[in-house]
């Protein structure tokens, strides 16, 4: 697609999302910290897809500030449990950073984290997230499901099971599932469209096994796409062929409605 094409037009194909936005979608380009212009392009973007109707949950990483994994790798003083708490503590910032600048445009946000911190969010249920999203507001989802060891990820593909989404959009940095990391392999392929089963048995890396599967036991389609272009939110919330779609067998060999 151009460039240059407007997203004004498009018209919502999916009701209820929920988006993952890794840690690095809030961060300055290679570097640590929290960029007010990406998040400020985030939270336009996010506007203007709730402004057309659609219930939007966003699961935020925290790899900007800090990945839990790394850090307990170069130290015999953190625990791995600690590290992994300290990363999930790192997603709330980023939550907050985004729920700043969504009602900067006059959005209106909720922040729920699943580890309890009533001073600053609310804590995550599942009944009270649906009630903020059916009355229009975006709910950032934060902490991740509250326990080491699990990657955003799989919070991002829990959270979407229990709420019913349509979809489940996995921004990245780059435009789609690969054959391998394009910028180590220039002859990587880009998929199209891949079945849960070829990524797992490929070993593909773009998520989290268990977050894969987790969708391919409800037949939750995935969408995997590049969050740094202007507009592609919106073309993947209305349906557009960007990216990379992972869904079953049988939902791609069905005709299109």
């Amino acid at each position: 697609m151009d460039d240059s094409h407007s997203v004004d037009s498009l018209r919502p194909k999916y009701h209820r999302v929920v988006l993952k936005l890794s840690g690095e979608s809030f961060g300055p380009s290679g570097k640590i910290g929290i960029s007010i212009d990406e998040t400020l392009s985030i939270a336009r973007q996010a506007k203007r897809v709730v402004e057309r109707g659609v219930q939007l949950a966003i699961v935020v990483g925290g790899g900007n500030l800090i990945r839990g994994a790394q850090f307990a790798a170069g130290s015999q003083m953190i625990r791995d449990v600690t590290a992994d708490h300290m990363g999930m503590l790192a997603t709330v910032m980023n939550a907050l950073t985004l729920q700043d600048a969504l009602e900067s445009l006059n959005c209106e946000t909720r922040v729920q984290s699943a580890i309890p911190m009533n001073t600053v969010c609310e804590p995550y249920i599942r009944r009270r997230c649906v009630r903020h999203l059916e009355r229009g507001r975006i709910v950032i989802l934060a902490g991740g499901t509250g326990n080491p060891f699990v990657t955003t990820d799989t919070a991002a593909a829990l959270r979407a099971r229990e709420i019913e989404a349509a979809i489940l959009l996995k921004a990245t940095k780059v435009d789609g599932v690969y054959s391998a990391p394009p910028e180590i392999n220039p002859h990587a392929v880009r998929y199209e469209k891949l079945t849960y089963e070829q990524v797992i048995k490929d070993n593909l890396k773009v998520m989290d096994i268990s977050a894969i599967e987790m969708c391919q036991k409800i037949h939750l389609p995935i969408l995997v796409f590049e969050f740094k272009r202007e507009g592609n939110i919106e073309r993947a919330i209305a349906g557009q062929t960007i990216g990379t779609v992972i869904w079953s067998a049988e939902a791609f060999a069905k005709p299109p409605m």
